[in-house]
């Protein structure tokens, strides 16, 4: 795995990049740098927690892949050893235990071990810890993250000495395992955490583990293979069997495993998991404002939760999961044998080092900052709008970024809507003739605008918005078999969710601003939307592809996008039973795409609002009406034209609709200029 430091655990596609700058804001560490609108990930401050892998809606964001690093292990002669995370109880939540463990015997592992057993023998070790003389001041912090390991390793490298000298389970797992079979050995790690990817690659743990499969890799090799639970052979794991450290991926859950209260009274304890609080906590500690004797804190909201998942549901659905399967296991088990296990792999060195790793960087003066406030039309503080669109909670953080080389200042809407309006106002002074151009500049401004308010909304109410389906979701835990209390919190918390979609398409709608136009085959652009969508299984997909020149300048991605909203409302206005026709043709100066269903139809009433931003026929919750508003608006920067043919009433014939989206073969040419496709 050495080869892939270098490339770093996490990294940008770059035709993929949007300048939506969500990663930069959901990045606690601000570890993206934005180069020409491309947001990259620079490895170095990186501490690999995969929020940005998370939030990226066009999947720019990758997770370095260990596949083929995997089947090479597989493939040599000496045993490969599959070491399975707990939160593999959520994950494969539908597979039986012995089928899972079948299913890696097929893929070629010779055994497979509970991360849970290392996870108990950790979690004996805090036990211990917390359990020193109360004369013993020291404060520790947790060190079963490794995210967190490299945010103190990188930001906060005078706190190294409070990190807990010891290992995680991934490690510890790794050391029982060896103990029992020998060092001659191949260790993978199969979890849910790409932060894990870096732990493995640590110098100071060297062949501990060999390599890290996410739950998406393992889930990717086993389609490979065709490998299904139902033809595999029942095979349970190997011992020693986990206990109650199958409670590690939650929030909390060491604590509970090693038997430690959370006492607000007391303040020995303090437990945190999500994004945003563990950095504060962190800063807290650091100033000597957190007199806390443990402070158990984990870089999002439980493993449960890691960019190396794969499936849906929300955080308590992965909690009652996980901990249904603690409970079975427990049930199950010979205490007496699993706590015999524990106290005898409690001898093994269990502990590990730290190292800085200072990724900090001096600030520079207020003058400085000042000054790159003013390049951005902010001369006081009234100038600085704090609206969030850049991805930095501040205008100041934004200036300071800039300094820091991260950062463009075009990232600030309120300077773009600025520039766009000193150059409006040329073209007027200069009286230019060139209506066109001056038509795209105003509707640039308008769109910025829109990008503006979107941004300052989103800032404003997505914090309270998560704290409404927190509660709302410990709500729906509480309710147990109160129906009208479960009803209640579930139209809460969808509800809420319907905001933050409203909010997030708004966004969308307003950043598509610049279209970047490259000779592409639309035939290929059909087949990548399709890849895109989920189609059911019932509908029939019928193609027609350009067979002579299917090549036309557009922006690849954005005309993906157009064919995605296209195709996702044809297969929404289907039942059972639907046909889908998608067809590609062309003259010498233009291409057609055509997406045509059996659907419902279109109400003759609605057909002068479709493309009207929030204008939507679909049920509450279900759509934000920006789809299409989106569309018109991608097919306008391409100078092409978007016709819709539809019919509602079965008395005058099928129902259905066509949209025909028409787009000229070279960019430099107005797609009015000549006579439109028919």
């Amino acid at each position: 795995m050495s080869n892939s430091v270098k490339e770093g655990t996490i990294f940008t596609i770059p035709e993929r990049c949007r300048k939506c700058y969500t990663c930069v804001r959901e990045c606690p560490v601000k570890a993206i740098r934005v180069i020409d609108g491309q947001a990259k990930v620079i490895n170095d401050r990186c501490i690999a927690c995969g929020n940005c892998v998370k939030v990226c809606s066009r999947k720019a964001k990758q997770v370095l892949d260990s596949i083929e690093h995997c089947r090479a292990l597989l493939s040599l002669e000496k045993p490969a050893v599959a070491i399975v995370a707990p939160s593999a109880a959520a994950e494969f939540h539908d597979i039986d235990r012995e089928q899972f463990v079948g299913m890696l015997r097929a893929l070629g592992f010779s055994r497979a071990n509970e991360v849970a057993f290392g996870a108990d023998l950790v979690a004996s070790k805090y036990h211990d810890l917390l359990h020193q003389p109360r004369s013993d001041k020291k404060q520790w912090i947790a060190t079963t993250c490794p995210a967190v390991i490299n945010f103190v390793e990188k930001y906060y490298p005078e706190q190294i000495d409070s990190l807990a000298p010891i290992v995680s389970p991934m490690i510890a797992t790794a050391r029982v395992v060896r103990d029992i079979v020998g060092q001659d050995i191949s260790v993978v790690f199969i979890g849910p955490c790409t932060a894990k990817k870096c732990e493995g690659l640590d110098e100071d743990l060297e062949g501990e583990i060999d390599c890290v499969l996410t739950f998406v890799e393992l889930r990717q090799m086993l389609a490979e293979d065709g490998i299904d639970p139902e033809h595999v052979e029942r095979i349970e794991f190997d011992k020693p069997w986990g206990g109650t450290g199958s409670l590690f991926p939650i929030g909390g859950g060491l604590l509970q495993a090693a038997e430690i209260n959370e006492d607000l009274m007391a303040e020995d304890v303090v437990s945190i998991n999500d994004r945003v609080h563990f950095v504060e906590a962190l800063k807290e500690f650091d100033n000597g404002n957190l007199k806390v004797r443990l402070l158990e804190v984990l870089a999002c909201e439980g493993c449960i939760m890691g960019a190396g998942m794969t499936i849906k549901g929300s955080q308590f659905i992965r909690r009652h999961m996980v901990g249904k399967y603690a409970r079975n296991r427990m049930t199950k088990m010979d205490l007496a044998q699993w706590k015999q296990d524990v106290e005898n792999y409690k001898k093994l060195d269990l502990s590990r080092k730290y190292r800085p790793k200072d990724q900090r960087e001096e600030n520079p003066g207020e003058d400085v900052i000042n000054m790159i406030l003013a390049e951005m039309g902010k001369f006081s503080k009234e100038d600085e709008l704090n609206c969030g669109a850049c991805g930095y909670e501040t205008c100041r953080e934004h200036a300071l970024a800039i300094f820091q080389n991260l950062a463009e200042s075009e990232m600030c809407l309120p300077y773009t809507i600025g520039e766009l309006e000193k150059a409006v106002r040329e073209l007027e002074q200069s009286n230019n003739k060139l209506s066109t151009i001056q038509e795209a500049l105003m509707h640039a401004e308008r769109l910025a605008s829109m990008g503006q308010l979107a941004a300052g909304i989103a800032h404003e109410i997505n914090n309270p918005l998560g704290v409404i389906l927190m509660y709302a979701h410990l709500m729906q835990e509480n309710a147990g078999l109160d129906n009208k209390a479960m009803e209640d919190a579930t139209m809460i918390a969808s509800q809420a969710d319907r905001c933050k979609k409203i909010v997030a398409g708004l966004l969308n709608f307003a950043r598509e601003n610049k279209v970047m136009k490259i000779s592409t085959d639309m035939n290929a652009l059909v087949d990548e939307a399709l890849r895109l969508v989920q189609v059911p299984y019932d509908t029939k997909v019928i193609i027609r592809r350009c067979k002579d020149n299917p090549n036309a300048e557009v922006d690849g991605d954005q005309i993906v996008q157009v064919l995605t909203n296209l195709i996702s409302n044809a297969l929404a206005a289907m039942k059972h039973d639907g046909k889908l026709e998608i067809e590609v043709s062309g003259t010498p100066d233009k291409v057609k795409i055509s997406v045509k269903d059996n659907g419902h139809g279109i109400p003759k009433e609605n057909m002068n609002k479709l493309f009207e931003p929030f204008f939507t026929t679909k049920q509450l919750g279900k759509g934000t009406g920006l789809g299409l508003s989106v569309t018109y608006g991608i097919v306008k920067m391409h100078s092409g034209d978007i016709r819709v043919e539809s019919n509602a009433d079965p008395d005058e014939g099928p129902t259905g609709t066509t949209f025909s989206v028409i787009l000229p073969r070279h960019g430099s040419k107005d797609a009015n200029s000549n006579q439109l496709l028919g």
